[in-house]
């Protein structure tokens, strides 16, 4: 090729094309080292890309695995024969094999809710001074608190000073106490009023009792206590009590996680007499659609794998953190998810029906899977429970577990990545360098060219001038 440029640059008879014969020169001096960098460049930027496309599959896969495994539609939940009256949930790594009880509610708990007399204005001064907030026991009859019996903690003072001093700016004040009672401002055609909620439970009752001042008097009028003419109670505090087997029990709140051990219960209304009856319900079709959805991901996996590590073709064919992936996930299977199960009871998931082939995809066995299921069902539920990396439990953590490897920054593909990185900037120098040679040639060798080519020239013109003076002397004769 560099042969035929510069003959082809040899113009006959009429000179070098000294520009064309230097490039020509340059190329064919660079070629092979130009191509090999080219080469090395697509082989660098391929296995950059594979690593990438690996990192993101294994990671998708453990965390959509973690995701569905969180999501507890794999474990056995608790249920209820009457939702209206109260709902039951399980709560995290809940073992409920076993549960089967009766729950009455008797009583919602319930907050105490104050209310002041209407005024037309929310912005005008009330008055100034403090509230002191008091948590305690209350007796309550006709929306008039008629006893108060003090808690253990301490009361809170709530100033109320000249910028807050109206119904808008006491709520503002009270709410910024943080003091565990809401304050909101109520208003329809008679005027305003100043709401303040509790918590719930018949310990949260409260009191809030001004100090007035003397120059500015008029806070008592929204006073919450025994006593108090102004405000009025539209609700009283008190515990939600549940019978659990007939057993009555008091709770200060309507959802409860210390009834039933792995148990969360949310009380929605009061039904005495009523017994609702809880149970559970195992999560059979769900289970045995995670298996399969797990094996179908499985081989999406690997077959990425398989392309990226092709002994032929593959970009990551000598990447030993994308074979060390490979054998991870090839053992996955044989792998003990569970310990301490039943005598006989399946630990892996070759034993409950996922087959590995020939070419390294896995595969369903339907009957064998059903069989396990229902013979071993807390077993095949431990496999898929939501366990962790550090206890070495469930299928999750397994994967979890050879993703964290996987990416790892020091022994993983991460490694592999600033690895085909740095080669990739080694790479870029050298074609700089390489660049750079290039001009130099090219300004050597065209300065070399320009200083023949003026010889050539003061040859042609000192011929010229011969060739003018023999013409002359010829025409002379």
């Amino acid at each position: 090729m560099a042969t035929t440029s510069i003959t082809t640059a040899l113009g006959a008879g009429s000179g070098v094309d000294t520009a064309a014969l230097v490039k020509s020169l340059v190329e064919a001096q660079f070629a092979g080292k130009t191509a090999r960098l080219t080469k090395q460049t697509e082989a660098v930027t391929n296995q950059i890309s594979g690593v990438s496309t690996i990192k993101s599959a294994i990671t998708g896969f453990a965390g959509a695995l973690s995701s569905l495994v969180k999501g507890g539609s794999l474990a056995t939940s608790p249920t209820s024969s009457n939702t209206a009256i109260v709902t039951a949930t399980a709560l995290s790594g809940a073992k409920l094999a076993g549960l089967s009880s009766t729950i009455e509610v008797r009583q919602l708990a319930r907050s105490q809710v104050a209310t002041s007399p209407a005024r037309a204005d929310t912005i005008a001064s009330v008055g100034l001074g403090s509230f002191t907030l008091t948590f305690g026991q209350a007796t309550v009859g006709d929306g008039a608190m008629t006893g108060f019996t003090p808690g253990k903690a301490d009361a809170i003072t709530i100033p109320i000073t000249q910028g807050n001093s109206g119904l808008s700016g006491i709520a503002r004040a009270i709410n910024a106490a943080n003091a565990g009672v809401t304050a909101t401002v109520l208003t329809d055609a008679e005027g305003s009023r100043l709401s303040i909620k509790g918590p719930t439970g018949e310990a949260k009752a409260f009191t809030l009792i001004a100090t007035e001042d003397p120059a500015a008097p008029g806070l008592s009028a929204l006073n919450i206590g025994p006593g108090a003419t102004g405000t009025s109670i539209g609700s009283s505090a008190q515990d939600a009590i549940v019978a659990v087997d007939g057993t009555p029990l008091k709770r200060a709140g309507n959802s409860i996680t210390d009834l039933l051990p792995g148990v969360k219960l949310d009380l929605v209304s009061a039904s005495v007499g009523t017994r609702v009856s809880l149970g559970t319900s195992a999560p059979t079709t769900a289970l045995s659609q995670a298996v399969n959805d797990f094996v179908e991901t499985y081989n999406q996996l690997t077959s990425v794998l398989k392309q990226q590590t092709d002994p032929v073709t593959g970009a990551l064919r000598s990447d030993g953190a994308a074979t060390t992936l490979q054998r991870s996930l090839r053992n996955l299977t044989v792998t003990p998810l569970v310990t301490g199960g039943a005598q006989g009871a399946p630990s892996t998931l070759a034993e409950i029906g996922v087959k590995t082939n020939r070419d390294g995809t896995l595969s369903v066995d339907a009957a064998a899977l059903s069989t396990a299921i229902a013979r071993y069902p807390q077993a095949v539920e431990a496999m898929f429970a939501d366990g962790t990396a550090a206890s070495g439990t469930g299928i999750s953590s397994a994967l979890t577990t050879i993703s964290n490897a996987a990416i790892n920054t020091t022994t993983g593909l991460g490694a592999s990545t600033t690895r085909y990185t740095k080669m990739q900037s080694d790479i870029t120098d050298n074609q700089a360098k390489l660049t750079d040679a290039g001009d130099v040639m090219t300004k050597r060798l065209t300065a070399q060219f320009a200083a023949s080519e003026s010889r050539v020239a003061a040859y042609k013109s000192t011929l010229a001038m011969l060739e003018q003076q023999v013409d002359a002397w010829n025409n002379q004769s």
